[in-house]
C-alpha cells in the first residue's frame, strides 16, 4: 500500500507468510475497541489491508467492509473473506468524501514516505463522515530505513504523529503503544492512536 515497488514486491511474495503472523482468533482489543465506535451497519475502510483479516472481523460483526491494499496478493486473500470488498489501490488513490463511518490504517502508512503523509491524512479526513473514527498504528522512531528484508519503512514519535493528526483536523481520543514482533522476526516498539475527523 505504498509507493515503494519493492515494498510491495516482498509483500506480494510474502503474503501467506505474513497472513500467519497476524493471524489471531479473537479481534483484539485495538480492533474491538474501534469497531464498538461504529455505528450499527456502518461503512468501514481497510486502508492497506494486508490479508485483511481486520476487515474481516469488522465484516463478521455487520460491518460494510472495504478493503484496499497495493499488493495483488494481499487483496486475493482479504477478497477471500465474507462480506469483505477489496480492490487494489495505493495510499493516493483515496478520493471519497464523507463515505466512511470509520478507516482502520494498522501498520500500513508506515510505508509512506514522509512528506506524503500530511496528503494521505487529509484525504482520509475528507474520505470520513463527520465525527467519523479513525485508528492508525506505526513503529516508533524518528528515521526511515529498509528492514532486513527490504521493506521501506517511515518512524514515528507517539508526539509527532499526534501532531500531525491535529493539524489535519482530528481529535486525537487515545494512545497505545506496545512492542511486537514482525515478519522479519525482530523486536519493534510501536504506536497507535484513535481518533475522530
Amino acid at each position: 500500500m505504498c509507493p515503494d515497488p519493492e515494498t510491495i514486491r516482498i509483500y506480494d511474495t510474502r503474503a501467506a507468510d505474513y497472513a500467519r503472523v497476524v493471524a489471531t482468533s479473537t479481534p483484539g482489543a485495538l480492533l474491538s475497541a474501534f469497531i464498538a465506535a461504529i455505528p450499527a451497519g456502518g461503512r468501514v475502510l481497510d486502508l492497506g489491508c494486508g490479508p485483511g483479516l481486520s476487515a474481516a472481523w469488522m465484516a463478521k460483526v455487520g460491518l460494510k467492509a472495504d478493503a484496499v491494499d497495493a499488493s495483488a496478493e494481499m487483496v486475493a486473500l482479504a477478497a477471500a473473506h465474507p462480506g469483505v470488498t477489496a480492490w487494489q489501490a495505493s495510499f493516493d488513490d483515496l478520493d471519497a468524501t464523507a463515505l466512511y463511518d470509520g478507516i482502520w490504517a494498522n501498520f500500513s502508512l508506515l510505508h509512506a514516505p514522509r512528506a506524503d503523509m500530511p496528503g494521505h491524512l487529509a484525504a482520509i479526513h475528507r474520505a470520513l463522515r463527520p465525527g467519523g473514527q479513525f485508528h492508525i498504528a506505526l513503529k516508533t522512531g524518528t528515521d526511515e530505513a529498509r528492514d532486513s528484508l527490504g521493506r521501506l519503512y517511515t518512524y514515528y514519535t507517539p508526539d509527532a504523529l499526534t501532531a500531525l493528526l491535529t493539524e489535519t483536523g482530528f481529535t486525537v481520543t487515545k494512545t497505545t503503544t506496545g512492542r511486537d514482533k514482525g515478519l522479519d522476526g525482530s523486536m519493534a516498539d510501536w504506536v497507535s492512536l484513535a481518533a475522530h475527523g
